[in-house]
């Protein structure tokens, strides 16, 4: 049997003062208050670059697609991140990127489990 992908979630997802999760199907939409710095990818974003001493700018945000696949009877999931930081340098970017990686529980979570392509747009 070959690898099927059944469903993709869709959301953008933003940060700070009007920060929020949007679904493309309209599902979900609400408004996020931050519980802690680094207790999602997009505030690990946000720690990482205040450890460089970078401000991110207010366009900052990270549109999530998270595939569910079968394969053989079993079941798994891939993800993608598509992270827009407007005038940041791309090298710099890139950098926070893969800092966020680090210090993310859901990150440190899902590593080596959940295949995550993270990309900058």
């Amino acid at each position: 049997m070959t690898e099927k992908l059944l469903f993709t979630g869709k959301t953008h997802n933003t940060s700070g003062r009007d920060g929020g999760a949007r679904s493309s199907d309209g599902q979900l939409d609400i408004k996020l208050k931050q519980p802690h710095p680094a207790a999602c990818y997009m505030g690990a974003l946000e720690v990482a670059a205040s450890q460089r001493n970078i401000k991110l700018p207010a366009g900052t945000a990270v549109d999530a697609e998270i595939d569910l696949n079968s394969d053989a009877g079993s079941y798994f999931l891939r993800a993608r991140l598509n992270v827009s930081v407007p005038g940041v340098d791309p090298q710099v970017a890139r950098e926070l990127l893969g800092a966020a990686h680090s210090i993310c529980p859901s990150s440190k979570a899902t590593h080596g489990n959940i295949n995550v392509a993270t990309k900058l747009l």
